[in-house]
């Protein structure tokens, strides 16, 4: 039986690695006997299309260096007066076969070296055996030229041959694997050995994608897809000739002969995907056929992926298992590393246990929420959040394992503590005034924390800075962006700015769901405010006392956090809070409030329809402004005209104006301000930071 080891160019392209390629050739002749197809030294056959003189001395000085390293005496001598008769007959022959003497180099030092190592050693003329588009009458050659011999192995030049018309011709750039396919399928080979300077077929091309991995097994038509598209690896015409008798290919590492390979045959591809491959500004993305599937499956993960990196597709098409993806040319690599990050990279993926506290409507959202998007949380991230605890008001439950079950008394903050993983987070979705109090503890024992709690960060401003200073001492987060705004990136904003030493000189924030949704959808003559402000009780909407709404006990919270977020100390003392109805209003019970807020109505409409014929909307509003004193703070009803941000607001919609000394445009924000859904996005989102 026969092995068929073809070596690409880098593999012979000096002493030292010819050298290697003996120790290979070796170990395979002691299985049976070897035909070696060999490529040109790398270079060589750019040199001689070129066409150019000195190039030609270059190429004959590099084998000339060859041989003196692997030959002495005699043996030297009589290689290189060999070599030194092909380089005038190169000289001499058409330019158009020229080309076809590099192969012929190559294989004759690599013959004459094995011969001098003790091979029973046969040059055979590649051009006289395979005829391009021929391949029954090129096997035939090949058989009857190794029956006629008694070598052990042959040594035969690839990517050369004889045309139809009997004039010397090529196989094509990359022709030497298709050569060594020919003479494996002539003598039904055991194998068929690619040596090149890659540990096989890999994801991707490694010089574009630096973590492109080696794909162990694939099918014949996986390769063919791969090759076909821009692997060049492997030349594409290869793997007709092995798939039709049968012959596994095996590509291998010159350079790590016991390192990954890739094997290829008739064997189902092991997954889904198989690579991606490029050429020209077209990306392949290489799939396996199986039943009832195409690359039209793939086009929306591509979409994202590309999305996700700034780049916008050209267009998909899909090809049976494959899917095409045109981008720029001026991206094709950031494209080929984004597609092959999503489909053929595992991200390590670091396991986050959440300890959640709070069993109302943001809460529940948050626990829907991260079950609905774990699939795809881990993948974009690498993350695997998993809720370990939970608790309401009176009773706790835990579980490492991931379903926790409410139920247990007694500290649920002690529980976690003694409980909670390395990496662990807590989350405060309650409303509670003295939870954060306990804040410290988990701190300091290394459990971070995700809060909506605005009451957690509006309390004095020692209480404030103390927790950030734990967290900062610990190296753990502390994040808290749902207190202010739902899900508007508001926290986050103004602290960018801080950070970068811009000076906040003013901030206008209408924060107020509640009174937001009650101005905005009140109209002199239609629902009285009362009754709006009773409406927005039953839903849910106001605190279980709306008075504490309209007196701006939410909005002075907010203002609070706003404030410190832009490094301004501020004190609930230091904000003047003017209710967004009298005083005397708020006093007394609930039923008496109702009361007077009915007898209210004639002045409320009377200052409403005055507001609308000048043109403003009403609006509460907390600021902060700088002056020459220092910062001034205040919260309460204002006309706002049509050129005011806050003007066009809907429902519970939210608006934050910020001014800053580093920009004379305005930073506007402004968005959905309430919503459990919203909320519990926006806790995620602080999860996953």
């Amino acid at each position: 039986m026969y092995s068929v080891l073809k070596f690409g160019g880098s593999s012979v392209a000096s002493a030292t690695n010819i050298s290697r390629v003996l120790d290979i050739v070796e170990k395979e002749a002691a299985k049976g006997r070897v035909i070696l197809v060999s490529s040109a030294i790398s270079g060589c056959t750019d040199a001689l299309l070129s066409g150019d003189r000195e190039q030609f001395r270059d190429m004959e000085r590099r084998h000339g260096d060859i041989v003196k390293r692997l030959f002495t005496g005699a043996d030297r001598e009589a290689l290189q007066n060999r070599l030194d008769a092909l380089f005038l007959q190169m000289r001499e022959a058409p330019a158009a076969e020229q080309v076809t003497y590099g192969e012929i180099f190559s294989t004759t030092i690599l013959a004459a070296k094995l011969a001098t190592e003790g091979y029973k050693t046969e040059w055979l003329d590649s051009r006289e055996l395979v005829v391009k588009g021929d391949e029954p009458l090129t096997y035939r050659r090949i058989r009857e030229a190794l029956q006629a011999s008694r070598a052990d192995v042959f040594v035969a030049p690839g990517f050369i041959c004889r045309n139809a018309a009997g004039g010397v011709d090529t196989l094509g750039r990359g022709g030497s694997d298709y050569s060594a396919a020919l003479y494996a399928a002539a003598v039904k080979a055991r194998s068929l050995q690619i040596w090149t300077d890659v540990p096989g077929i890999m994801t991707a091309n490694p010089r574009q994608v630096p973590a492109a991995r080696t794909i162990p097994r694939m099918s014949y038509e996986a390769a063919l897809d791969m090759a076909s598209h821009g692997a060049k690896v492997l030349y594409a015409p290869t793997v007709a000739p092995a798939m039709a008798a049968g012959i596994d290919i095996e590509i291998r590492n010159t350079f790590a002969p016991e390192g990954k390979c890739t094997l290829i045959g008739n064997c189902p591809d092991a997954s889904r995907w198989i690579g991606v491959a490029s050429e020209g500004n077209v990306i392949r993305l290489v799939g396996a056929r199986l039943p009832g599937i195409g690359g039209e499956d793939a086009r929306e993960t591509a979409g994202n992926a590309l999305r996700e990196a700034g780049i916008a597709a050209l267009g998909m098409t899909a090809d049976g298992p494959s899917l095409d993806i045109e981008v720029k040319p001026a991206v094709l690599d950031q494209a080929l590393r984004a597609l092959h990050r999503v489909f053929f990279q595992e991200m390590p993926v670091t396991e986050v246990n959440l300890f959640v506290a709070g069993d109302g409507a943001v809460s529940r959202a948050l626990q829907q929420m991260v079950r609905e998007s774990a699939q795809a949380v881990r993948e974009r991230t690498g993350k695997q959040l998993r809720i370990v605890g939970l608790a309401n008001s009176r009773e706790y439950g835990t579980d490492l394992g991931g379903n926790p079950v409410i139920g247990k008394k007694g500290d649920y903050i002690q529980a976690v503590l003694e409980t909670a993983p390395k990496g662990s987070l807590f989350v405060d979705a309650t409303d509670s005034e003295t939870l954060y109090l306990r804040y410290p503890e988990l701190l300091q024992a290394g459990i971070g924390i995700v809060s909506s709690n605005r009451r957690s960060f509006a309390g004095s401003y020692a209480d404030f800075a103390a927790i950030h200073l734990c967290a900062r001492e610990n190296g753990v987060p502390l994040r808290y962006e749902t207190t202010v705004g739902a899900a508007l990136p508001i926290l986050e904003s103004i602290a960018r700015g801080a950070n970068s030493c811009d000076e906040v000189l003013s901030i206008e924030a209408v924060v107020s769901c509640t009174l937001n949704q009650i101005l905005s959808g009140y109209r002199p003559g239609g629902a009285s405010f009362a009754s709006l402000v009773r409406r927005a009780q039953e839903s849910g909407l106001t605190e279980p006392d709306p008075r504490l709404d309209l007196g701006g006990r939410d909005a002075l919270r907010k203002l609070l956090i706003l404030a410190r977020e832009a490094g301004i100390p501020l004190e609930e003392s230091d904000v003047k809070v003017r209710p967004i109805v009298p005083e005397t209003l708020l006093q007394g019970s609930l039923p008496q409030f109702y009361e007077g807020l009915e007898a209210y109505e004639s002045q409320w409409a009377s200052e409403a329809l005055e507001a609308e014929r000048q043109g403003f909307r009403r609006r509460f509003v907390a600021s902060l402004e700088k002056t020459e004193g220092g910062y001034v703070a205040g919260i309460g009803l204002k006309n706002v005209p049509p050129v005011h941000p806050a003007y066009y607001l809907r429902g519970t919609e939210n608006a934050i104006i910020v001014r800053s000394a580093f920009h004379p445009y305005p930073l506007v924000i402004q968005g959905p301000g309430e919503g459990a859904r919203e909320a519990a996005s926006s806790i995620l989102n602080d999860i996953l930071r």
